[in-house]
């Protein structure tokens, strides 16, 4: 069961072990949705027209795509920033789910609200998702910074990127896109929460509501709810991709036309004039196939991980007992 429930089963986790399972939960879907996370930055970054109809940029769908990086630059450019993606992933993993549960818990101790109900849910999942981006901010600059990046390569590994863009750029640096992605996330994270409660529940025989262990249901319910979540707020991740990139041109030129965006709202007028209103969703089918397999993946594997943790702590204290009885 994701957040706070006084009416579950077996061993109370520590905050340390949730963490633990968002951890691995993070890593796990990392490692299986990062070709789409590349396809998705490089369609966010190009400024001409995505259209197959009448293409003018170096990318114009998804297929096509693959099949140019792969011949370009190999099978391993899908999983270019894999390093610092999954630190990212794992470190935001551990933030936002020991969060969630910690704030789910303050809610069902202190406030009259049921901490089980869909809004609590919406609510808890936008903060914890918040605190989370402002810990792994210059991670996900990093990761970005990668994976934006063709041949020949500006940044050869973490260290030479860090120390480049320290020196060059300074610390702020790492927290580019830092406004449109606190204002995205918690909107996107809160929905996300809030429809894998819904959709628990809508799909849920009533005599399996207590079965808490990752299965198909967690897949389709976090599929939905990532889904529907990223097209809602889908336009704030593109700016934020945008500006995390800027006093990088150089290493864009090759892909196509190049801009420095002065800030968030520059950003927006930018592409609206520029790009129009479609503008504003460019890589949003990559981008929904890689939030309903991330979605649905996180919340599976962040289920399967709190039942593993939670019986071997059963397991551990029956066989507590039984020595104990002898």
């Amino acid at each position: 069961m994701v957040g706070f429930d006084p009416a579950a089963h077996g061993a109370a986790l520590s905050p340390e072990e949730v963490a633990l399972a968002g951890s691995a939960a993070g890593m796990v879907t990392r490692a299986l949705i990062s070709p789409f996370d590349v396809i998705k930055i490089r369609f966010q970054l190009q400024i001409e027209r995505l259209s197959s109809l009448r293409p003018e940029g170096k990318y114009w769908g998804l297929f096509q795509a693959s099949r140019c990086i792969y011949t370009e630059e190999g099978l391993s450019a899908f999983w270019k920033g894999h390093i610092p993606a999954q630190l990212l992933s794992i470190a935001f993993g551990a933030v936002q789910f020991a969060s969630f549960e910690f704030l789910t818990e303050v809610v069902h101790k202190m406030t009259p609200y049921d901490s089980q109900t869909a809004g609590v849910h919406f609510v808890c999942g936008g903060l914890s998702a918040c605190s989370a981006t402002v810990v792994c901010q210059p991670l996900d600059t990093l990761r970005t910074r990668f994976a934006a990046q063709g041949e020949p390569k500006v940044y050869f590994n973490l260290r030479h990127a860090v120390s480049t863009m320290y020196r060059n750029e300074g610390v702020l640096t790492f927290y580019r896109g830092l406004s449109p992605t606190l204002v995205a996330v918690f909107p996107y994270a809160g929905l996300q929460f809030f429809f894998y409660k819904v959709f628990k529940q809508l799909l849920t025989p009533p005599s399996k509501s207590a079965d808490s262990g990752g299965s198909v249901l967690s897949l389709v319910s976090g599929s939905g709810a990532g889904m529907i979540s990223k097209t809602i707020t889908y336009p704030f991740d593109l700016f934020k991709k945008r500006l995390q990139v800027g006093g990088f041109e150089e290493a864009r030129a090759r892909f196509g036309k190049v801009r420095n965006y002065k800030g968030l709202l520059d950003c927006a007028v930018c592409i609206a004039r520029e790009e129009g209103v479609q503008g504003f969703f460019k890589g949003l089918s990559p981008s929904l196939v890689k939030a309903a397999l991330s979605t649905g993946f996180t919340f599976f594997w962040y289920e399967f991980f709190l039942d593993a943790i939670r019986n071997l702590k059963d397991n551990r204290r029956g066989s507590d007992f039984t020595k104990e009885g002898r």
